[in-house]
């Protein structure tokens, strides 16, 4: 008897070249990634646009990060998004970037990471959170597409803010736990995350089974986060995943995570018998900070439902 070949996560090309408007190509793109969101809540999207070159840039530029002293990351939380030396993760530390599109808040945060200047660094995080923006907004659009929303998409992107996060996993001892990060959803709109060769993210489908990522140099996972599913009226599940750390080396992930500034409401067009309305108008803002009330509850399906649901 044949042995049950595992499940794997969605793998999509979206090279720029392959998904010109109007085609049917690019119309059963859009069903693909739709329905990939709406299984898995992610898929790996092979992204020919990012060169090996910047790939192997932005790996160096995080590792450049991580070896700084930890009172040059820990000097401002509030404005580098820093986590880390939390007994509760031992293995993870991690640090952000907000409007990371801009070029000025790139320099903000990376003057005070290297007060006498890092140009190096700034240009290549700045290309990174750009070329990663463009792949969220072309997989945003297929996705409002797709569900025959797209006059909204326009003021959806206005109102959209992008942070650039860098995480670092440490090697583990024999002795050691191997949980990177316990199971959870993300509280974005979308994260999508690029890393080095050190495996360790896994994702859980909806059957439970947990599939690892084997990531490559032009690869990003597209996360769905809980923002998307209540945009989507629950069409769109969030991707519940955790990081195993298997390996001793150190695991470097970069992620763009999407958050909305405007109150978000779910599209009427998306209201009907089989999906009736299933939360209020949205303020993500709002929902990060009662996220930060319920101390960080890493898995918590409830929480955005208390905060939001009808």
């Amino acid at each position: 008897m044949a042995s049950q070949a595992l499940p794997k996560i969605p793998i999509l090309h979206l090279s720029d070249d392959a998904l010109t408007p109007g085609t049917a190509f690019r119309l059963s793109a859009c069903r693909d990634v739709c329905h990939a969101l709406e299984e898995y809540g992610c898929f790996v999207a092979d992204y020919g646009n990012l060169s090996l070159e910047l790939h192997n840039q932005i790996l160096e530029a995080s590792d450049e990060l991580f070896r700084l002293p930890s009172e040059i990351k820990m000097q401002d939380p509030n404005s580098t998004e820093y986590v880390g030396q939390k007994p509760q993760f031992p293995l993870y530390e991690r640090l952000g970037i907000v409007n990371a599109t801009s070029w000025d808040e790139i320099q903000k945060f990376t003057n005070l990471m290297w007060p006498n200047g890092n140009h190096r660094f700034g240009e290549t995080a700045h290309s990174f959170a750009k070329l990663v923006a463009g792949l969220h907004q072309k997989v945003t659009r297929m996705v409002f597409e797709n569900y025959g929303v797209e006059k909204y998409c326009d003021s959806h992107m206005e109102s959209t803010t992008y942070r650039l996060r860098f995480y670092k996993y440490n090697e583990v001892d024999e002795n050691e736990s191997k949980i990177g990060l316990p199971v959870h959803t993300d509280k974005s709109f979308t994260t999508i995350l690029h890393q080095n060769h050190v495996p360790g993210l896994e994702i859980q489908n909806q059957d439970g089974k947990w599939i690892g990522f084997e990531p490559t140099p032009s690869s990003f996972l597209f996360m769905a986060g809980d923002a998307f599913m209540v945009w989507s009226n629950d069409r769109i599940r969030p991707c519940i995943h955790r990081v195993m750390m298997g390996a001793n080396e150190v695991r470097y992930s970069i992620g763009l995570a999407t958050h909305q500034k405007s109150v978000m409401r779910v599209p009427e067009e998306l209201i009907d018998e089989e999906h009736p309305l299933q939360y209020k108008p949205f303020d993500h803002l709002g929902f990060l900070n009662f996220h930060i009330s319920n101390d960080y509850k890493p898995r918590s399906d409830s929480l955005i439902k208390a905060y939001c649901g009808v």
